[in-house]
């Protein structure tokens, strides 16, 4: 039916009929794609921070995870799903999408909402000035940032490497996989680092390009990881550096705030792994990953010339950008027009720690007190007060 090829009809909350209760495989199945899931959502609270209110974080983590997400990665990914190459019969394009372990099921959905969600909050109060030009809100701690990178790139092995949702029979897949990803990662680094430093006054090496180079590389490999070459690894990984440079450019043209500049990371280079899995993967590594007798067929383009790969992976991308757009767009467009999606301007300039969550995480403190968004706030008697900004003494 129509319903099944698109979220599916049965074993919701684990539900099995009591002649086969759940395994372990599936309650670890289960582990693994609320994982996924819990990604979509987290990509979005990265590009509203510090303007989103809790109810409207609330609501649309609930709904993308309960029913937004689910949708995506029924199509992609589960045997009857209209777009997954598991199907055994009726494939998207005879083929279905090469999308291994979810550049555009988890990292385009969530970055697709992500876009939205900036469009209808409006960016934070001081990043553009007068005349729209962007202005620079430094971030805290360069440590942990770089922290926060290198647990994700470790924790990329097993989001990519444990795609195979095997081990036995598949170990030469997950060691492919977690090389292309390493290949990958590093060089969408060293893309955005040249390109940073061409492109600065006095030629900077900028740390949160090198950081966010290696997000760029590890998303746009997640789609390609088991079927593409190291040496394709090493170009997806360059292209997706690109993709995620002039991405952030874009954005601050139009005026978007993306706080950490997750729509590009996520969004952008999310679809670039999709069509780069349609392009790079090879027929023999399909055929250890997928199935050998779709191969001939079903490889990249530039393997095999036929379209079909490339052909499905462009339709899943513009069936994400359209229901994944669409259905956001329904929430966040209604969460703003009965003014809950954005807090006040003064909660927002104490900084939402301070004002909603009992106190601030970080204090810099100056001789007149703790600096926090360019304002003052006395957090041991909860009173405010606006004065001229002062850089910490």
């Amino acid at each position: 039916t129509i319903l099944e090829e698109f979220i599916g009809e049965k074993f919701f909350f684990l539900s099995y009929d009591f002649e086969k209760p759940p395994s372990g495989y599936d309650y670890a199945s289960w582990l693994f794609q609320w994982a996924f899931a819990a990604t979509a959502v987290t990509i979005v609270s990265g590009t509203v921070a510090e303007r989103v209110t809790f109810t409207a974080y609330l609501t649309y983590a609930t709904i993308l995870v309960g029913f937004v997400y689910p949708t995506v990665v029924h199509s992609g990914w589960n045997v009857t799903g209209w777009a997954s190459p598991w199907r055994e019969e009726d494939l998207l394009n005879d083929c279905g999408v090469i999308d291994f372990a979810g550049s555009g099921v988890v990292h385009m959905t969530g970055g697709v909402a992500a876009l939205v969600a900036a469009y209808f909050i409006g960016p934070r109060k001081g990043r553009f000035d007068a005349e729209g030009n962007p202005v620079e809100i430094p971030g805290q701690s360069a440590t942990l940032r770089a922290l926060g990178v290198f647990i994700l790139w470790f924790g990329w092995y097993g989001f990519n490497g444990v795609s195979t949702l095997y081990i036995a029979g598949y170990g030469g897949v997950a060691a492919k996989t977690m090389v292309t990803t390493t290949i990958s990662a590093a060089a969408g680094s060293l893309c955005c680092v040249v390109l940073g430093k061409l492109n600065s006054p006095g030629g900077v090496i900028d740390l949160d390009l090198a950081l966010n180079g290696v997000l760029a590389g590890l998303v746009s490999i997640t789609a390609p990881c088991s079927t593409c070459e190291p040496y394709g690894a090493f170009i997806i990984g360059v292209v997706g550096g690109l993709v995620y440079y002039y991405g952030c450019k874009l954005l601050l043209w139009y005026q978007i705030d993306d706080v950490v500049t997750a729509i590009p990371v996520h969004g952008f280079c999310g679809c670039w792994g999709v069509i780069a899995a349609g392009m790079f993967a090879t027929d023999f590594n399909y055929e250890d990953a997928y199935y050998s007798a779709r191969a001939a067929k079903c490889a990249g383009f530039l393997y095999v010339h036929e379209g079909q790969a490339i052909s499905s992976a462009i339709v899943f991308v513009l069936f994400i950008l359209i229901w994944v757009g669409g259905s956001m767009a329904i929430v966040f467009g209604t969460l703003n027009y009965f003014g809950l999606l954005r807090v006040d301007e003064e909660s927002e300039m104490i900084g939402l720690d301070g004002h909603h969550h009992g106190g601030m995480v970080l204090d810099v403190m100056s001789k007149s007190g703790p600096v926090y968004s360019g304002k003052f706030y006395n957090s041991y008697d909860k009173a405010t007060e606006t004065k001229e900004f002062k850089s910490p003494a």
